[in-house]
C-alpha cells in the first residue's frame, strides 16, 4: 500500500535581520527534501501567519527555517503549538532561553560550563559607564545585542573611547547589550543532535579571512570569506571537552532535536562558551550540515533525521 505523502510547511523569511539568510537556506532545504515523501508548501511568516492558521488542518509537519527574533526565539514555536502542528527542533522554553544570550550564559554558569565575564547594559542605564566597564572587564571587549543572531550589531572594542558607540550600535537591536571580555584564540563550533539522548557531531573550526576582524555577518555569508575546517584540527582532549560542553549546553537550555554551540579555544587551552543556536544555518555548506556530513549524515539524511526527531513522542 502506497504511503500518504506528508504535507510539510517550510517556514522561511520572517521579520528579522536574518531574513535573506533564511530565504537562501530554504532553497537548499526544499531541493534536498524527498519529493516522493513530502509535499512542500512554502510560507513566509512575514505575510502568511493567517494562511498558516487557516490551513493548519492540512499541515502534517512544519520545518522552521527562521533565524533570529520572531522565529528562533519561541514565538513561532508557540504559534505552531497552538495549531497542533509538529516541528523540528526546540520548543518555546528552550528557544527563548537560547535566544537570550544573558540567560543562556547564566544557565551555562549554573551548570558549571566556562564562560567569559560579562555585563548587561540597557537603554538609559547609567550604572555601566565605559570607564567602569573597562575597569571591571578589561580590554578588548565584545559588544553585542542580547537577542539577535548572525553577529548583527556586534563590535570588538580595543579602546575605551570606542565603547560608547559600540553600545549604541548594539542597543539598536532590542534595547539590551552584552559587554563581554574578549577571548583571544580560535573559534570552534559544536553541533548536537538528538532529543533525550543527544550526541555531539565533529567540531568545526571557523577561520575568517584576513579582511575580517571576526566572524561577522559578511564573513558568515560572503562566498569564500571564511575557511571552515571539519573536523577541527585540535587534539583529542580538546575535542572531547568541547563535545561534552556542547551536549551539556544543549541539556542546560532544555533543547530538543539539534543545536550548535559556539566556543572560543583560548591560547591557554581553555574553552569558553559564547552562545547556542537552536536553528543553525541550513544551506548544504553551512556549519551544522558540514559537521553532520562528517558524522555520516548527508544533507537529505540530516533533514529526514530532524523531521523524525520532531515527530518523536508526538501523537
Amino acid at each position: 500500500m502506497k504511503k500518504k505523502k506528508i504535507t510539510l510547511a517550510l517556514l522561511a523569511g520572517g521579520r528579522s535581520g536574518e531574513r535573506q539568510v533564511s530565504l537562501m537556506g530554504a532553497e537548499g532545504v526544499e531541493k534536498a527534501l524527498d519529493t516522493t515523501r513530502y509535499t512542500v508548501v512554502r510560507y513566509d511568516p512575514l505575510t502568511d501567519l493567517a494562511k498558516i492558521a487557516a490551513t493548519a488542518a492540512e499541515i502534517d509537519f512544519a520545518f522552521i527555517l527562521l533565524h533570529g527574533l520572531w522565529g528562533e526565539d519561541g514565538t513561532v514555536q508557540g504559534f505552531l503549538d497552538l495549531l497542533d502542528i509538529p516541528y523540528q527542533g526546540s520548543g518555546v522554553t528552550g528557544s527563548a532561553l537560547a535566544m537570550d544570550k544573558n540567560l543562556a550564559k547564566e544557565l551555562y554558569r549554573l551548570h558549571g560550563l566556562p564562560v567569559a565575564d560579562w555585563r548587561i547594559v540597557a537603554d538609559r542605564d547609567d550604572d555601566c559607564s565605559p570607564p567602569e566597564l573597562v575597569s571591571t572587564l578589561g580590554l578588548p571587549l565584545v559588544v553585542k545585542p542580547v537577542c539577535d543572531g548572525s553577529s548583527l550589531g556586534m563590535t570588538i572594542v580595543k579602546d575605551e573611547k570606542d565603547l560608547q558607540e559600540a553600545m549604541h550600535k548594539a542597543l539598536v537591536h532590542g534595547g539590551r547589550a552584552m559587554v563581554e571580555r574578549f577571548v583571544v584564540g580560535r573559534e570552534i563550533t559544536v553541533g548536537v543532535i538528538g532529543n533525550d539522548d543527544p550526541v555531539a557531531l565533529p567540531l568545526v573550526e571557523i577561520i575568517p579571512g584576513e579582511d575580517f576582524e571576526f566572524f561577522d555577518y559578511d564573513a558568515k555569508y560572503k562566498p569564500g570569506a571564511t575557511r571552515e575546517i571539519c573536523p577541527a584540527e585540535v587534539d583529542a582532549d580538546i575535542t572531547r571537552r568541547a563535545q561534552e560542553y556542547g551536549v551539556a549546553a544543549h541539556k542546560a537550555l532544555q533543547l530538543r532535536g539539534y543545536s550548535r554551540t559556539d566556543m572560543m579555544l583560548a591560547e591557554s587551552g581553555e574553552l569558553f562558551l559564547l552562545e547556542t543556536n537552536t536553528i543553525p544555518g541550513m544551506t548544504p555548506t553551512s556549519l551544522y550540515p558540514q559537521a553532520a556530513a562528517a558524522y555520516g549524515l548527508d544533507f537529505s539524511a540530516l533533514l529526514e533525521k530532524l523531521i523524525d526527531l520532531g515527530l518523536e513522542g508526538r501523537k
